[in-house]
């Protein structure tokens, strides 16, 4: 049995190139070059797997260049869930720079027909899940409503959902009347669904109203300026930890990871907030879907500042106090 259970409709191999700075139109000697087995689902169970949590990721891989998530899940001991499809997994070229700067060129995913999905739902029911994440982008062939129906039949069957989707797949999972268990959009995501926010006190507005409506952990990512905590427990801010960037790419997913551990856990939400932050920061230090020693994040997440969303709303963003 596995507690956590990620899902990834449209995985990718992550090659990340890195330059001293990118000029376009112009010719670029790279430093490196770096190949993970990537896409959200993914990286949010590699990030889970360092953490020690029992976790099995699933979904669709093409059988052509599967090697790269077959050798990842080996590696860090994640349950194999991928059901495989001929062709091969698309490539995700990541240009990365000093400070941080990332540049994506996403390819276009397999193809996959909808009536793959009671394969896939076969192939969750069999992991059992008590938490599931949903999470990225859609492959062509599905309709965007195809998150927001997998939310509402597993959380029918009892099962906890965490969806980390955007555009019109979130859309119509926040039109829907079942209850989803927690979602992470970031500002520019939510904004892009729910309409202008103009400013933090909006954003914050937003988010009780969604959890009023009944999502039970509403988290928004603000990027380099931290994020916003919302759940029956009240509503808080987790400011940004000042740490060396080495690449920015999947740091979305491991604050997902973080909340997966923490719900594991049945944390507070002030832990929640702590840990998901620092895994976040934990991972801009590595390139691919990894994260430090546990007790290094650990050590991040102490050093996360909190406050309440109304003391962030008067008087500003807090600061973190961790560097490197």
């Amino acid at each position: 049995m596995s507690a956590i259970v990620t899902v990834t409709l449209n995985p990718a191999i992550d090659l990340t190139v890195a330059l001293d700075h990118l000029t376009p139109g112009e010719v670029h000697r790279a430093h490196s070059a770096v190949s993970n087995a990537g896409g959200k689902g993914v990286n949010v169970a590699a990030c889970l797997a360092d953490w020690g949590v029992n976790v099995s990721a699933t979904g669709f891989l093409g059988a052509g260049n599967v090697h790269p998530f077959e050798t990842l899940f080996r590696d860090k001991s994640v349950g194999d869930g991928f059901i495989r499809l001929p062709g091969e997994t698309r490539i995700n070229v990541k240009i990365t720079e000093p400070g941080g700067r990332t540049t994506d060129v996403n390819l276009p995913g397999l193809p996959i027909e909808a009536d793959l999905l009671p394969r896939l739902n076969d192939r969750i029911r069999a992991l059992e899940p008590s938490l599931l994440v949903l999470s990225g982008s859609l492959p062509a062939g599905l309709s965007p409503s195809i998150w927001a129906d997998m939310a509402s039949h597993w959380q029918q069957q009892g099962v906890r959902v965490l969806l980390d989707v955007s555009g019109a797949p979130l859309q119509e999972a926040l039109s829907r009347e079942e209850l989803l268990f927690a979602v992470k959009p970031n500002r520019d995501e939510l904004a892009a669904v729910m309409g202008a926010i103009p400013d933090d006190a909006a954003l914050l507005a937003q988010a009780r109203a969604l959890h009023r409506n009944g999502i039970g952990l509403v988290v928004v990512s603000l990027g380099s300026e931290g994020a916003l905590f919302v759940s029956e427990e009240g509503a808080l801010y987790a400011a940004p930890l000042k740490v060396g960037v080495v690449s920015s790419v999947g740091a979305g997913d491991a604050m997902v990871a973080g909340l997966c551990a923490g719900i594991s856990e049945d944390a507070s939400l002030e832990r929640l907030a702590r840990l998901s932050t620092a895994f976040a920061a934990g991972k801009l230090r590595k390139i691919g879907p990894h994260l430090p020693p546990k007790q290094d994040v650990e050590a991040l997440a102490s050093a996360v500042s909190i406050a309440a969303a109304e003391d962030w709303i008067m008087y500003g963003r807090l600061s973190g106090e961790q560097s490197s």
